[in-house]
This record gives C-alpha cells, structure tokens and sequence, in this order.
C-alpha cells in the first residue's frame, strides 16, 4: 500500500513491528519537483508506543489485518483479563501487558469492549467511551464552605482514583470517561 493511500485508522507494518495509524499529515512543498510529503503519527499494536513516520507519496507500507471483536469481560484468570466474544462466544485472554492502564476501568461483566485480532491473535483492547464505577472512598462535603463546587479526590471500585464534584458521597455510581480518565457525570 502506497503512503498516499493510509488513512487513519489503517494498521501497517513498519521494521517489523505493527502499527496503527493514529494521524496523518500531509505537506506539499511549493517549489517545483517536490515530493509530497506524508507525516505519520502511529503507535505500537500492541504496546501503544508512539512513533512519527515521514515517508513520501510512492514509499510503501505493508497493510496488516486488524479486526475488531466486540466482547464482554467475563473473568480474571492468575492477573490476565478474559473477554468472551459477544457473538460466537469465544474466549480471548488478554495480559496485563496488554491490557495496561484499561485495567482502572474493567468492573465484572463490563459490554462494549472490542478486543483487536491479527491472525486470531489478542493484540489490544479497546473500551467504550464511559464506564459506571462505584465511588468507595471520598470526603463528606464541606456544608457552606463555599458557593463554588470544588473538586475533590475519589477513589473508585478498581482502585482509580479521579477527582469528582464536591457534592459526590461514597457509594454512589458514577461515569468516567476512558480517554480522559476524568468524571463524566452520575450514572
């Protein structure tokens, strides 16, 4: 596949590792005879570590498969996460290595994910937008300490800890975001 070609989105193969392509930019020179330039922001399947790419419009790339299964997490088995498929209910198991910092946002029988495949294999997990998780301990609000809701510290079922409005007691459900990490509201 020619540089010119990849979209966002796209997962190629580059000195041997594979990489899913996160942005690109593309810049023509003005002068006369240039070659177009494309610029490439892409990050390790899996492992997430970033790399910037320029090539030119006629370099190529190879094109590896990436599907996309949505699945349901089921389980812990010795520190790895499994995920059945929530179609034909096969099983992925999924280390911590993988699983990395989503690790905060996995609660029993958590919907929406979609575990990445290259040739059947595990390679990355990808959670939905917001997750409910259970405030387990926070302060009690300051009665008429101040008409500005300040926020305070919370830490949640998983052991996240986020900052949530003053007025959020221990126990409650609430969303969090997982591209931010931060509160989104009472669930």
């Amino acid at each position: 596949m020619r540089a010119n070609e990849i979209k966002r989105g796209n997962v190629v193969e580059h000195d041997g590792r594979t990489w899913q392509i996160r942005d690109v930019e593309k810049s023509v020179p003005t002068a006369r005879g240039g070659n177009t330039t494309y610029r490439f922001t892409m990050y390790s399947v899996p492992g997430g570590q970033k790399l910037d790419l320029s090539l030119r419009g006629d370099d190529d790339l190879k094109e590896v498969e990436l599907a996309r299964r949505q699945a349901n997490f089921s389980y812990r088995d010795d520190g790895a996460f499994v995920f059945m498929d929530a179609e034909d209910y096969t099983q992925y198991l999924l280390g911590p290595e993988l699983v990395g910092e989503a690790a905060g946002y996995i609660t029993e029988g958590l919907e929406g994910c979609y575990v990445q495949l290259i040739e059947g294999d595990p390679v990355g997990l990808q959670l939905p937008p917001n997750v409910v998780l259970e405030v387990v301990e926070t302060a009690p609000e300051l009665r008429g300490g101040t008409a500005t809701k300040r926020p305070k510290p919370a830490r949640l079922s998983t052991g996240l800890e986020i900052m949530v409005p003053e007025y959020i007691a221990n126990g409650e459900k609430v969303l969090v975001s997982t591209s931010t990490g931060e509160f989104a509201g009472r669930a």
